[in-house]
This record gives structure tokens, C-alpha cells and sequence, in this order.
């Protein structure tokens, strides 16, 4: 017969049981938090920022060539080169670790890292010969102000190169890679994961909408109509925009204050950036 649960232990997991109304709860106010993110009276002062992404349009199968895309957002980062054609995809997959010293130190430091590590695997697969269009995943709260061209506006886990806040991580990217020369690479976007996530997910399946990611951080993408995307400054003639939510910060200003333990308090106090990212 199975040992009876430890009370104290029953006890202590009980507040971490949340009730229906909680969850209505949780859902209303996130839903506000959104809408506070689109209107432009709000979202100054947004928690959950719901940044434009410009992506309008999402793929439908039929792309064909090759892609070298580059994922930045976590203790490792990603090189991929893809080959897309009859509705197939064939993909090479290389890791790459970012140590400490790397990503809390200035932007040169990280983004020469970066390059040295595009360049090994372009030279390991020889892909020298070829023009690739590069996709960079960045992982990062980002003002976007063009398909190819952001703003960071902050770091998270764990990731501290202060001197890159308010650069463009696109031309960080691209001046480091013309420092390290031998490389044919036209960087032709930058998209959060959530919306990398999504892309990747319509081109197998056209009817998905939504792209959720849940790893080092936590954070989801959305397709949402333009009228309703007011910070959107794009061509408004296209009926949808893909929203980056940066919904990892909803509950920063307290609306989840009712839910919240002292485990989670104090998880919070110590880490990197404590009082932000409280969702995540």
C-alpha cells in the first residue's frame, strides 16, 4: 500500500493549486495587458509591450532555396543552413555554447563570438561560394523598425552587454561579420523566437496562428489585424501583423501579485533582474 502524502508537504503544495476564478483572473487581466500593449496611449507604459514585428505575411509551403538562419536567445546559440523546395525542408544544425565571459561583457566581445562561429560553420560546410540570406532570431525585447532593423531594448537571462541597449542588433551583427570577412551573408531579417516559432509552424501548417516558446524564457507571438495595431507605422493596407507580446514581463506591475508564494518572491529577488519578467 503507497505511503500517505507528508501533510506538511500537502500543505505547502496547496498554494501552488490555482482555483478557476484564479485562472479567469490570470486571463482577463492578460488580455487587458495586451490591449494596453497595441493602443498607443498605453503602451508607454505597457507591461506586456506587444511589439510590431513587421511580418504581414505568413509562408505558405511553397518557398524554395537556401537560408542560413542564426538563433540568439539562450545559454547556447543556434546555426542552421535549410533547404526548402517541394514543400520539403532539409536542415543542418550546429550549437554553439555562449559562456559568461561572453554574454556579460561589451557588444563587440558577444557579436565577434558570433561571427567567428557564422564563419566555422559556412567554411565546415562549405558554403563560402554562396550568397545566403541569413535569418537572426533574437530572442530579446526589441523595438522593431523594419523587417531587418530593431532597437534592443533590454536584456534577459542572464545576458548583460549594456553598451548594446538601444543599438541595433542587425548592424551589430553585420559590422562583425565584415570584421571577420570570408563570408557571403546578407542579413535580410530579424525576428523574435516566438515569431521564428510561428513561421516555421505555417510553412507545415497554414492554420496556425500562434507561436509559443517555453525554454530558458517564456514568451508567445500572435497574428493580430492590423486596425487593432496601432503602434504598427507599416504599410496599413495589409490585413494582418505578427505580434511579439514579450508577455514573459505580465505581472510586473503586480496583477499577479494574488498568485505569487514566497518561493516565487524569492526566486525573483535573487535573480539577474529582479521585479521584471515576473510571468517568466
Amino acid at each position: 500500500m503507497a505511503n500517505k502524502p507528508n501533510p506538511k508537504v500537502v500543505e505547502i503544495c496547496k498554494q501552488f493549486i490555482l482555483s478557476d476564478e484564479d485562472m479567469k483572473k490570470i486571463s482577463n487581466n492578460f488580455l487587458a495587458d495586451i490591449k494596453k500593449g497595441l493602443a498607443k496611449e498605453t503602451h508607454p507604459k505597457a507591461v506586456v509591450k506587444c511589439f510590431i514585428t513587421y511580418v504581414t505575411d505568413l509562408p505558405d509551403g511553397k518557398e524554395t532555396g537556401d537560408f542560413l538562419a542564426l538563433d540568439l536567445g539562450g545559454t547556447n546559440f543556434r546555426i542552421l543552413s535549410v533547404h526548402l523546395e517541394n514543400r520539403k525542408s532539409e536542415m543542418i544544425n550546429e550549437v554553439y555554447e555562449l559562456t559568461k565571459d561572453k554574454i556579460v561583457n561589451t557588444s563587440v566581445v558577444l557579436f565577434d563570438h558570433i561571427a567567428e562561429c557564422l564563419h566555422n560553420f559556412i567554411v565546415k560546410h562549405s558554403l563560402q561560394d554562396k550568397l545566403l540570406p541569413l535569418g537572426f532570431t533574437f530572442s530579446f525585447p526589441l523595438v522593431q523598425v523594419a523587417l531587418d532593423a530593431g532597437l534592443i531594448l533590454k536584456w534577459t537571462k542572464g545576458f548583460d552587454a549594456k553598451d548594446a541597449i538601444g543599438q541595433d542588433p542587425v548592424n551589430l551583427l553585420r559590422e562583425a561579420i565584415k570584421r571577420k570577412g570570408g563570408m557571403n551573408v546578407d542579413v535580410r531579417a530579424i525576428v523574435n523566437d516566438t515569431t521564428g516559432t510561428l513561421i516555421a509552424c505555417a510553412w507545415k501548417d497554414p492554420n496556425c496562428r500562434l507561436g509559443l516558446i517555453v525554454g530558458t524564457g517564456t514568451n508567445m507571438c500572435y497574428v493580430e489585424k492590423v486596425e487593432n495595431a496601432e503602434m504598427y507605422q507599416g504599410d496599413r493596407t495589409k490585413e494582418y501583423v505578427v505580434i511579439n507580446t514579450e508577455s514573459g514581463n505580465f505581472g510586473s506591475d503586480g496583477s499577479l501579485d494574488f498568485v505569487r508564494t514566497e518561493f516565487d518572491r524569492e526566486i525573483d529577488s535573487k535573480s539577474i533582474n529582479a521585479g521584471h519578467q515576473l510571468h517568466e
